[in-house]
């Protein structure tokens, strides 16, 4: 937050978003993930293309990797 901190500021508020998003997409220095990543599984891509033709993953795989990561994630916190 000090980033958008200033003396006498008067428009944090319009920065709280942007704090956010900055802290949810940063890796963190004990999981080696961001907090994006843990919660969602993947990387946040900025300005991606929605329209993108691939592969989509399987439901059943998607919930097998999201569980690793957080369990991952859990047990590197505990440390």
């Amino acid at each position: 937050m000090r980033f958008f901190i200033e003396y006498r500021q008067k428009d944090w508020l319009e920065w709280l978003a942007t704090a956010e998003f900055i802290v949810n997409n940063k890796v963190h220095s004990a999981t080696k993930i961001s907090p994006f990543t843990a919660i969602y599984g993947r990387e946040l891509g900025i300005g991606a293309d929605i329209r993108r033709k691939g592969k989509v993953e399987k439901v059943t795989e998607f919930a097998e990797r999201m569980r690793k990561i957080q369990e991952e994630t859990r047990v590197t916190l505990k440390k």
